[in-house]
């Protein structure tokens, strides 16, 4: 299994452990949103969204990425690494995998908060949609940066 998640996140996301990674977030995402949103787990119309925004958020970043480094997917854009490319006790290293991460997931919260409100607008307020799409995104974020704890320290 380590070695499996020991590598970039542009090859472990078409591996199927990547997309069971990927499918756990947005089921994860999904059901905080619909708890936010209806104090339900499930909402047809809420998972829908949580799914359509996190694939636009995901075809973006490999978009962005491709054209920041000539061809690499994913590399840029969701900061998924390993101790074979970040050495933590490293300051300046460290320092940049912080500042990058908030960054992606700022980009990520603004890409998927648009998705989702164009989504829900009928049903939801702005702000709530903005409230649901932090919370889910907070999550994704805390078990990325867990893993990348994980990955980074082995």
């Amino acid at each position: 299994m380590h070695l499996l998640l020991n590598v970039s996140f542009g090859i472990f996301a078409f591996l199927p452990m990547g997309w069971l990674f990927m499918a756990f977030i947005i089921v994860g995402e999904a059901f905080l949103m619909s708890k936010y949103l209806i104090q339900r787990k499930f909402n047809k119309r809420i998972w829908g969204s949580a799914a359509i925004s996190n694939i636009v958020s995901g075809v973006i970043g490999i978009i962005i990425t491709m054209i920041l480094n000539g061809g690499w997917w994913l590399v840029v854009w969701f900061p998924w690494v390993s101790s074979h490319e970040v050495n933590i006790h490293n300051p300046i290293h460290l320092l940049g995998l912080i500042i990058y991460y908030f960054a992606a997931m700022i980009l990520s919260v603004l890409i998927e908060l648009l998705a989702n409100h164009l989504i829900l607008k009928k049903e939801y307020p702005f702000k709530k949609t903005l409230n649901a799409t932090l919370i889910a995104n907070a999550f994704s974020y805390f078990v990325g940066a867990v893993l990348i704890t994980i990955l980074v320290m082995t």
